[in-house]
């Protein structure tokens, strides 16, 4: 049975990983958590907020992912797309998903991101 999702696992391209930091960190707010040192070889980097993991992994043949995306709950979602926007973050507002504001936005290396909030 499954009772939670542990994280999610994003790809990003080799050296990447000073751009991933600045980003998730000061403009998202999470905390980059270490990794196990055998898997810490591989390079990419974690984040954490709260319960929510996300995980950056080195691919040598990195594409990023234009439709497949984590959802992350925000509160406060116009603040925090205000935050995003400051940073130099583009953020594009879609209303079809009843019941929520949400708005998509993307990682330094093009991965998308939806952040969302129940209205």
């Amino acid at each position: 049975m499954i009772t939670a999702v542990d994280h999610v696992q994003l790809a990003a391209p080799p050296g990447s990983e000073e751009r991933l930091r600045g980003y998730y960190t000061a403009v998202l707010g999470m905390t980059e958590i270490p990794k196990p040192p055998v898997l810490a070889a591989r390079g990419g980097c974690w984040f954490r907020a709260q319960a929510v993991q996300l995980h950056l992994g080195i691919e040598p043949d990195f594409r990023p992912a234009r439709k497949a995306h984590p959802g992350l709950r925000v509160t406060g979602i116009d603040a925090y797309a205000a935050r995003l926007k400051a940073h130099g973050a583009p953020v594009t507002w879609d209303d079809d998903l009843p019941g929520h504001r949400r708005f998509y936005s993307e990682d330094p290396v093009g991965n998308r991101l939806e952040f969302l909030e129940p209205r």
